[in-house]
């Protein structure tokens, strides 16, 4: 098989009914594999033929078994895993209460640990091998703003990465993260005035925000057997953003 195909995998992609999650799944598509989709709504978004949808709710604690043994039920032969769900509910520190950072938490950590969990039992079960991408953020290195519970979370997701790797590589399943810059999602909609986006294609090296397909060839190549010597690494994708300490002037 050549290197970078995904023909003859299949592949879940939690959070992924709009956004990168969408883009990362119609990039896997393209690859060759065989795509579930996820999201919370219960009608499915654009899906490329041959696709599947599942719906549920990853922050309910028992959602991420749920969705992954769903996944395994429809298609018996996953073995790719993106936990890419997320979301953001932050506000200025000395306002964030309880309720807000438990959210963040819950669907931003636990959710993947959960799903990543009940996917390796699976594949464990069984003997087989597989691969697991998290979606990090370049917050998970760098603080933004107003952004406290969103950052300590990605933060936690790189420290996922890599201890999940370690913990899978016996079993040979290799798990490694991006870690995108300013993307132009829903999620960033209303950081894109004009006044900011200037400020910002300045900052980034490369003159530009991200769209959501510049995080799926990423993905496709760690999940590929192109990448069958990487596990707990983080790629960044974020044109350069933050590479220069000033930006261009």
């Amino acid at each position: 098989m050549p290197p970078f195909s995904l023909a003859g995998s299949t592949a879940l992609v939690t959070g992924s009914s709009s956004g990168i999650g969408h883009a990362i799944g119609h990039g896997l598509h393209a690859a060759g594999a065989d795509v579930i989709f996820h999201g919370l709504e219960p009608a499915a978004p654009a899906l490329p033929p041959g696709a599947l949808y599942l719906s549920a709710d990853l922050l309910d604690p028992a959602g991420p078994a749920q969705l992954v043994a769903a996944a395994f039920a429809a298609r018996p032969g996953l073995d790719l895993l993106v936990c890419n769900a997320g979301g953001f509910w932050d506000g200025p520190f000395l306002e964030m209460d309880p309720a807000r950072w438990q959210r963040t938490l819950d669907l931003n950590v636990r959710a993947a640990y959960f799903a990543a969990q009940a996917f390796a039992r699976e594949l464990v079960a069984h003997g087989r091998p597989g691969a697991i991408v998290t979606t990090c953020s370049t917050n998970g290195f760098q603080p933004e703003d107003d952004s406290t519970a969103y950052d300590i979370s990605k933060g936690a997701l790189v420290m996922l990465t890599r201890t999940l790797a370690q913990s899978l590589a016996a079993h040979q399943i290799r798990v490694n993260g991006i870690a995108p810059g300013l993307i132009r999602t829903p999620l960033t909609a209303g950081l894109v005035d004009p006044a900011k986006r200037a400020h910002y294609e300045k900052k980034i090296l490369l003159g530009r925000l991200g769209e959501p397909a510049d995080c799926a060839g990423a993905v496709a190549f760690l999940l590929s057997p192109a990448a069958r010597y990487i596990t707990g690494q983080i790629l960044v994708i974020d044109g350069g953003l933050t590479l220069g300490q000033i930006g261009r002037m």
